[in-house]
């Protein structure tokens, strides 16, 4: 958690929220929560990536709250910052997601701590307000067995 707080960030801005689930319960409300979310978009590697969560020890959120820099980079498919509307990521948030996301499971790996970054679990997790007002989130499920849980995927 603390390679991705400290991970580099547009700006210097620091928008990011970050989460560790470690407790059982949680882990399997947030599985549960998968589940619904396939049921309702009927992506079925949700189902996959919900049995997956409880095969690890823990699960970290990274995500980020909408905050435009004022860059006009056009990333975003529109000409100025101000034209962007709210329902719209700004592109350089979505970037400093993913950098915070690269040092976390960078660190992870020089501590031999097993990971898989799962787009499904950052998503569902939204649902239930775990980073409240995160519009992007993801996840990074954590595992320190004999074998990797999140490698060998049906």
């Amino acid at each position: 958690m603390i390679a991705a707080r400290t991970a580099p960030k547009a700006k210097g801005c620091d928008i990011l929220e970050i989460a560790l689930l470690d407790d059982r319960e949680d882990l399997e409300r947030l599985s549960q929560a998968m589940i619904k979310k396939a049921e309702e978009s009927g992506m079925k590697f949700l189902l996959r990536d919900a049995d997956n969560i409880l095969k690890g020890e823990a699960l970290m959120l990274i995500g980020t709250h909408r905050a435009t820099q004022g860059l006009n980079c056009k990333y975003c498919g529109y000409p100025h910052c101000d034209e962007n509307p709210e329902t719209n990521p700004c592109a350089v948030n979505s970037v400093d997601v993913g950098i915070a996301i690269g040092s976390a499971c960078a660190m992870a790996a020089d501590m031999r701590i097993d990971t898989r970054v799962m787009f499904s679990a950052g998503w569902a997790s939204i649902d239930l307000n775990i980073l409240p007002d995160c519009s992007q989130v993801f996840a990074i499920a954590l595992s320190a067995g004999s074998k990797n849980p999140f490698f060998d995927r049906k």
